[in-house]
This record gives C-alpha cells, structure tokens and sequence, in this order.
C-alpha cells in the first residue's frame, strides 16, 4: 500500500509540471501500434491540447486515420512532448514528458461540440485519458 501511495503522489506531482508545460508551444508526438508489427506515429501541437476538468486530455483529429485504426486494436498510445520555457530536473533548462495513455475517437456530445467550435478542422476529438507520467528531463 505504501509504495502504491508513493506511485499515485508521483503522478500527482508529474502531472503538476505536465500541466505548467501545456502553457508553452511545441510539437506534441502521438505513437501508437495495432496489427502491424511497426509503430505509427503521428503529431500535433502542445496549443492544440485541452485539459479536461478530471484530467483528460483532448486533441482535434484532423488526420489520424492510422491512429484510428491502431485504437480500435490496442487503446495504449505514447504521447511526447517537451518545451525549453519550463526548468526540468536537476535546473536543466527544458523539460519532457512521457505520457502512458488510454485512447478513443469521439465524434458527437459536449465535447466534440466545443472542440469544434476551436478547431474547426476537425473530423473527430482524440480523446487521452492518463494512465503514467513520466518526466524525462
């Protein structure tokens, strides 16, 4: 139990940082797998991202089709991203992070409506809900 309350303060204190990361502009990468042997990876912006109240993350799916096709066989995708405006460990200037996720499509409800008003481009909403956190610099 104890190192279970250590694994659930860690992520609280990673997600903390994540969210201040989210206030900057970069590239945010997308890798998923499914029925092909090879991984598939895909991008967006950090811009682009909206943080759920509980914690989800939302991103405008313009594209995605390989990626739509990979959640439908496995659900976990990598999402990557890193900006240099925010210290990361040990006072290095830059910080990234590595987020373990449970992914689906959403495309009609509150949601889908308010992204679209946002990005209009989009054909449907990647929905991400948190699974690990990890800081890697």
């Amino acid at each position: 139990m104890f190192f279970h309350s250590l694994k659930v303060a860690n992520f609280i204190l990673q997600f903390a940082k994540f969210k201040e990361t989210l206030k900057y502009e970069g590239s945010v990468s997308l890798t998923s797998w499914g029925a092909e042997k090879s991984p598939h990876v895909t991008g967006t912006w950090i811009s682009y991202l909206q943080l759920t109240s509980d914690e989800r993350i939302l991103a405008p799916a313009a594209g995605m089709h390989y990626l739509e096709e990979d959640i439908k066989v496995n659900d976990t995708i990598y999402l990557m991203l890193g900006v240099r405006e925010v210290e990361g460990k040990n006072g290095y200037q830059g910080i990234g992070f590595r987020v373990s996720a449970k992914a689906k499509l959403i495309s009609n409800g509150p949601e889908f409506e308010m992204m679209k008003e946002k990005y209009p481009f989009l054909r449907a909403v990647l929905e991400l809900t948190p699974v690990e956190v990890e800081q890697l610099l």
